[in-house]
């Protein structure tokens, strides 16, 4: 399966709108915004791209919770299950603990893809461009010998992505 991730899109629609039509169109299955959301606009793509997502708060996003009802908004730490693995869903990385198989988390509007001791910690960065000047998402492939993250990176002013590829072989426990 293959997911899609983004975060940190703050108010930068037209960016968030393009991490997530870029990862749709290479395949995405499922989204998952790793929180600072900020705008409504990003809540709208999101319910309204096509495939099914996710969204926890971020530190930035108190005034959301007036649409808890109408959007798939959840609080941190956030434990599901997508393709045969148990998922912790994030913004602040506050619960860093391994107690599931993929982390996804946000914040540090820096890319993370590390895996220890049989859990993958993944950041996808920031779609925003505002800590540097390149709009940055990842895409998760779950397999059950393989974790393939792929990040993308675009610069502020191009229209295309480059990216980079992490794979790990899932141990089994």
């Amino acid at each position: 399966m293959k997911i899609g991730i983004i975060s940190d899109t703050h108010t930068k629609v037209q960016m968030a709108k393009d991490a997530l039509n870029f990862l749709i169109e290479n395949g995405a299955e499922f989204i998952i915004h790793a929180g600072d959301i900020v705008e409504v606009e990003i809540l709208n793509l999101l319910k309204n791209c096509g495939v099914r997502y996710i969204a926890v708060y971020g530190n930035n996003d108190a005034h959301l919770a007036q649409y808890h009802g109408k959007y798939n908004l959840v609080q941190e730490p956030h434990y599901f299950k997508l393709a045969n693995s148990k998922f912790k869903l994030m913004h602040m990385p506050y619960y860093m603990a391994p107690d599931a198989d993929i982390v996804v988390f946000g914040h540090t509007h820096e890319f993370e893809s590390d895996y220890k001791n049989g859990t993958l910690f993944l950041n996808p960065g920031e779609s925003c461009a505002r800590n540097k000047s390149i709009s940055e998402c990842a895409m998760l492939e779950v397999t059950e010998p393989t974790l393939l993250v792929t990040y993308y990176t675009k610069e502020r002013k191009e229209d295309t992505f480059k990216h980079q590829i992490f794979s790990y072989e899932r141990i089994k426990s």
